[in-house]
C-alpha cells in the first residue's frame, strides 16, 4: 500500500483523478477497453470532479456502481444511483456502460444474480474506492467477510456506520438510514487490478492509522488492503494526522 499525504482535500482529488485517468488510458490502450469501479460518498466530491474532466474516451469505459441501500429509491437524496447519476454518468460525454446496483429491486436475490453475473465476465481495472469511519470498505462493515466469493452481496449496516450516513446529511436521522445494503464483496474488491483510495477528513483520521498501520482483521475491514499489491491510499492532513508515516 502506497500512503501520499497531499496540501488539501483538492490536491488529493486531482491526484487521484490524475492516477485514475492514467490507468484507464492504459487500459483503453492495451485492450480497447477498460472496466472500473466508481464509489460513491462525501469523500468522492474532489476525485469524482477531476474524473469527470479527463480527457479519454469514455465510450470504452465500463463502470461498476460499489453498493446502494436496499429498499431506497433513486428519488431519495441519499439514493447512490442518483448520486452517481448526477456527479459522474451526466457530466461524461458518453460513457460505455454503467452497471448500478438497484437496491429497491423487488427480488433481491434475483438483483444479486443479474450483478454478479456482469461483473464475474470483466477483469476490473480500476477500483475507486473510500474508507468509513468504522474502517468500511463499501459497505463491509466490521466484522467483515473476507471470505465469501460471491462478488455483491447483502449486508447489515452496523450503528456506526448509519450514523456516519446521518451525519454527512444524508438522512435526517439514524432511524432513517436503511438496515441493509448491496455492497461489492472485499473479495471482489481484492480482485481490481489497481485500487486508488480517496479519504480526506479528519473524521476518517483513525480508520486511515487502523486501515495502513495495523494488523489485517475483519474487525477494519479496511486493513485488507495492505495485502493489495497496487493500491494507493490518498490522504489529506486531517486524515493523515495519526499516521507515523506518509509521504
Amino acid at each position: 500500500m502506497d500512503i501520499v499525504a497531499h496540501g488539501d482535500s483538492a490536491e488529493l482529488g486531482a491526484a487521484a483523478a490524475t492516477q485514475g485517468a492514467d490507468a484507464i488510458s492504459a487500459a483503453i490502450a492495451a485492450t480497447g477497453a477498460c472496466a472500473i469501479i466508481v464509489a460513491t460518498g462525501a469523500s468522492q466530491f474532489a476525485t469524482l470532479e477531476r474524473l469527470v474532466q479527463a480527457d479519454l474516451d469514455w465510450s470504452r469505459v465500463t463502470a461498476f456502481h460499489l453498493d446502494e441501500y436496499v429498499g431506497l429509491s433513486t428519488d431519495h437524496p441519499a439514493s447512490f444511483r442518483r448520486y452517481l447519476q448526477e456527479r459522474f454518468v451526466d457530466r461524461l460525454p458518453a460513457l460505455g456502460e454503467i452497471v448500478m446496483v438497484e437496491g429497491d429491486a423487488a427480488d433481491l436475490e434475483g438483483e444479486l444474480a443479474r450483478l454478479n453475473a456482469r461483473i464475474g465476465v470483466e477483469t476490473i481495472d480500476v477500483c475507486f474506492a473510500g474508507i468509513g469511519e468504522n474502517c468500511h470498505l463499501a459497505f463491509n462493515d466490521p466484522p467483515a467477510n473476507f471470505d465469501v466469493d460471491d462478488p455483491y452481496i447483502v449486508v447489515a449496516l452496523d450503528d456506526a456506520c448509519r450514523r456516519q450516513q446521518m451525519g454527512e446529511g444524508w438522512f435526517k436521522s439514524v432511524d432513517a438510514v436503511p438496515a441493509r445494503a448491496i455492497s461489492m464483496s472485499i473479495r471482489q474488491i481484492m480482485k481490481s487490478r489497481q485500487i486508488i483510495v480517496s479519504v480526506p477528513d479528519a473524521r476518517k483520521a483513525e480508520a486511515v492509522r487502523n486501515a495502513a498501520e495495523g494488523g489485517i482483521s475483519n474487525l477494519f475491514p479496511a486493513s485488507i488492503l495492505q495485502r493489495h499489491q497496487n493500491t494507493t491510499l490518498h490522504l489529506d492532513p486531517a486524515s493523515a494526522s495519526r499516521l507515523r508515516r506518509s509521504k
